[in-house]
């Protein structure tokens, strides 16, 4: 069923406001679009519009999402959405209400992030770099092999968001970098300090990497990204990373399903808290906005500040 065209007019106005005033990305534009695209194919099928739609007709789209099977965290991501546009609706004097001001969405606790252990990390670096220096590799094995030992270490190592991290510019790689600038959701700059071992890894990489001239027509963009592609955006996609990691994931002998590049940002922030890192500044590493975001790591510390009082305490029992 196509999308009314006044329902299509207002939703592309309200995601030019989003990308122009609150700096939404693309995949963040993406995901409203589909949301927002579901609510008026529903709202059609019932003679209604976002413009006439009321607060009943929008609890029923809500009971819809519920019989069709969605989880609870499903539904409320497009409960947002809807009281985001109809709140820019109003703003906008294109309606005289806000039909979604009063609704509650499903209560629902906040799962914890999966979490892989220093352990597991450290075997899934060793194969990677065991991967990157076998002797039997071709060029162009070893190259794959360099870049995803590379990506790992520099995920590891700070935290990126996996959009972040597959389109860092090849500056980041400079030999006296000790911090790179990263610019993350809503075009926002941060500051994250490089280790050691991402730094080196870098410098192989790209050693190897130069050594392996891609065809001129691709040149220009070739050199912009850290880790290039001859697809459309021009560096490694999301997808494709991801993919690899999975494989590394089996050969290290870990489930494929416990592990993604954000699993790995989980556990750059959950090993940082539980070494002693304050909260505020993992929210700043992480680029979180909002230490509620934060703060879903909290079980970590409050672990650490029992096992502190248990072992530290003079009169605590041995």
């Amino acid at each position: 069923m196509k999308v009314k065209a006044s329902d299509a007019r207002l939703m592309s106005l309200f995601l030019d406001m989003m990308a122009a005033e609150q700096g939404a990305g693309q995949n963040t534009l993406d995901a409203y679009r589909r949301d927002l695209t579901d609510l008026s194919e529903f709202l059609t099928r019932k003679a209604n519009s976002f413009a006439a739609a009321d607060t009943q007709a929008l609890r029923d789209y809500l009971a819809d999402l519920d019989t069709r099977g969605f989880k609870s965290s499903s539904v409320a991501r497009r409960l947002s959405a809807m009281r985001h546009l109809f709140r820019f609706l109003l703003s906008e004097r294109i309606r005289s209400d806000d039909p979604a001001a009063i609704l509650s969405g499903p209560k629902r606790g906040r799962s914890l992030p999966k979490v892989l252990s220093i352990g597991d990390v450290d075997r899934m670096l060793t194969k990677a770099k065991e991967l990157s220096e076998a002797a039997d590799a071709s060029p162009s094995q070893r190259l794959r092999a360099l870049r995803l030992y590379c990506l790992l270490e520099v995920l590891y190592a700070t935290g990126l968001r996996v959009s972040e991290l597959v389109a860092l510019p090849r500056t980041a790689a400079r030999n006296d970098a000790r911090m790179i600038v990263v610019r993350g959701k809503g075009n926002k700059e941060r500051l994250v300090p490089l280790n050691q071992a991402s730094r080196q890894a870098m410098a192989d990489y790209l050693a190897m990497l130069d050594k392996q001239k891609p065809e001129k027509k691709a040149s220009a963009t070739f050199g912009k990204w850290l880790f290039p592609s001859f697809g459309e955006s021009g560096h490694l996609t999301r997808q494709h990373f991801a993919r690899d990691l999975k494989e590394l994931a089996v050969a290290s002998g870990l489930p494929a399903r416990l592990v993604s590049p954000h699993v790995l940002r989980h556990a750059f922030a959950s090993h940082l808290l539980h070494n002693g890192a304050d909260l505020r500044i993992v929210q700043t590493l992480l680029g979180h906005t909002d230490i509620s975001t934060t703060q879903i790591y909290t079980h970590v510390v409050e672990e650490r500040l029992k096992s502190l009082v248990r072992d530290l305490h003079p009169l605590a029992e041995t």
